[in-house]
């Protein structure tokens, strides 16, 4: 039976995309069967959580020997899954505020790619061996390109170009490559405790086999396999808080943690230290990537480096290979989901009330839109890892990885990429609150303030359906910052199956 939900978990997306297709003629049906899709995954997902230890297994068909089409519950995948089924009604609503008052068109085609985008990633949450998870990968890539052409612009199908030629180059011409290879060397794809690859080559040929993996997987944006990812921003915000927060670039390091716990093993990479060249790959990643953001005036552009950023710090704590750097990555899914979804829906929000774009366009308003940027500035500071919101237990226990895979320079890596956080993210709201808005008039010119005050009414806060989901995942910001200790023990527990307790 618990099988057989996963299955009912991928086939609830595709069915609502079935349905918003008959439904194309009426638009509310349309967007009240998207929520109620999305809604009912969310409840599916979440009901798993108590079978997850019996790890429930459902092979569809055998293609050969250690290569079959199969689903497999565990800890790693259903903390995915929750993610992304969670995420999509939140999203889901905000896209019906945003979508409607932006005046967008095509959007049945738009809502019908969310919900196949969402079925990839369900398959690529419960993927039980490397065969499986690589088909659900490629899916989400082709799912989600139309989505980033969505408007039809040059710009829009140069920016498609561009995620499409580096997703699918990365994927087919080194990802590909690695899997073969790792079949080759174990004769399976399958996820086993302990690992696969562990004695079938040496710690040269394994680190080689690791950098095939990481470069590969190109939605986890290592640089120099990054450029996709600012590219994608000319979307609509709805599907940037798709690609940042519920569904591919969470595909991207849920694939690299997973074929480092399943397929490497974590004690053959602490012992052969392969790991090593790529975590420093990660961590000049995330310094280099955060320097770029704080360059950008582009509200979205600033956001997108700040994600490939971001994203290393789970890359980072794969490669340390370490029991508190993993559970790290584990959490970074979930509180990076929270924060960085809240900060893309201000974006879009702010551009909706206010038709802004640029972070020096954003001063003054903060009181006319106080809801948005009042988010935006705790999801910043979650992001920063700041206290008390969530993302600060992140960065904490990838320190602490760091001096447990004795590399404590990783520590001054953090530290760095918190300063340059705080760089690119503070400004935005301090600018919002603090600061004038730009062309209004002096005080000595307008001595009652009517001209000030014309120009405050004239601005406001974004439709309701776009609000209140940025106050949601800002709150979820704050306390998951409380909760975090009851999630990290089961992980803990669960996620060190195949690998001694130091």
């Amino acid at each position: 039976m618990n099988a057989a939900l996963m299955l009912a978990a991928i086939c609830l997306p595709l069915a609502g995309a079935g349905a918003l297709v008959l439904l194309r003629r009426w638009p509310n049906l349309r967007e009240a069967a998207t929520l109620l899709a999305g809604l009912a995954l969310a409840a599916l997902v979440l009901s798993l959580w108590p079978h997850v230890e019996s790890r429930p297994r459902l092979e569809l068909w055998t293609w050969m020997p250690g290569l079959s089409f199969a689903l497999e519950m565990e800890p790693l995948g259903l903390l995915f899954a929750s993610v992304a089924g969670c995420l999509w009604p939140v999203t889901s609503l905000y896209a019906i505020g945003y979508m409607r008052a932006a005046g967008e068109g095509h959007q049945t085609r738009f809502y019908f790619c969310f919900a196949i985008a969402i079925a990839a990633a369900m398959l690529i949450a419960f993927a039980g061996n490397g065969l499986t998870l690589f088909v659900g990968y490629e899916v989400l890539t082709l799912a989600t390109w139309p989505l980033v052409a969505h408007k039809g612009t040059p710009e829009a199908r140069r920016g498609a170009r561009l995620y499409l030629i580096i997703l699918l180059t990365t994927s087919i011409g080194l990802l590909l490559p690695a899997l073969v290879w790792t079949y080759a060397l174990s004769g399976t794809l399958e996820f086993r405790d302990g690992g696969i690859l562990a004695g079938q080559a040496s710690p040269q040929v394994l680190g080689i086999l690791y950098a095939l993996f990481l470069f590969g997987i190109g939605k986890a944006a290592l640089m120099p396999f990054h450029r996709w990812l600012p590219a994608a921003m000319v979307a609509p915000t709805p599907v940037s808080a798709l690609l940042h927060a519920v569904a591919v670039v969470k595909a991207g390091v849920f694939t690299v943690m997973k074929i480092t716990i399943y397929f490497f093993g974590m004690d053959a990479m602490r012992l052969s230290e392969v790991g090593q060249p790529m975590a420093w790959v990660a961590a000049f990643t995330i310094v280099a990537a955060a320097a770029i953001a704080a360059r950008q005036d582009n509200l979205k552009a600033r956001l997108a480096y700040s994600t490939v950023s971001q994203l290393s710090y789970i890359v980072l704590g794969a490669a340390l290979a370490s029991q508190d750097a993993l559970i790290e990555g584990a959490l970074h899914i979930v509180t990076h989901a929270a924060g960085k979804i809240t900060l893309f829906f201000c974006a879009g929000a702010i551009y909706v009330a206010a038709h802004k774009t640029k972070v020096s366009e954003l001063d003054g308003l903060g009181p006319q839109m106080p809801f948005t940027f009042a988010a935006f500035t705790l999801a910043g500071m979650s992001i920063i890892g700041l206290p008390p919101l969530a993302g600060s237990w992140d960065k904490l226990l990838l320190m602490e990885g760091a001096v447990e895979a004795g590399t404590p320079v990783m520590m001054g890596v953090l530290l760095v990429s918190s300063l340059l956080g705080i760089a690119y993210l503070m400004p935005i709201p301090v600018r919002a609150f603090f600061l004038p808005q730009r062309g209004a008039p002096a005080a000595v010119d307008d001595p009652s303030g009517e001209s000030r005050t014309s120009r405050r009414r004239s601005i406001h806060e974004a439709p309701w359906a776009c609000v209140l989901p940025l106050c949601l995942t800002a709150l979820a910001c704050f306390f998951l910052f409380f909760f975090e200790d009851r999630l990290v023990a089961p992980l803990a527990e669960r996620l060190g199956h195949g690998w001694d307790n130091e």
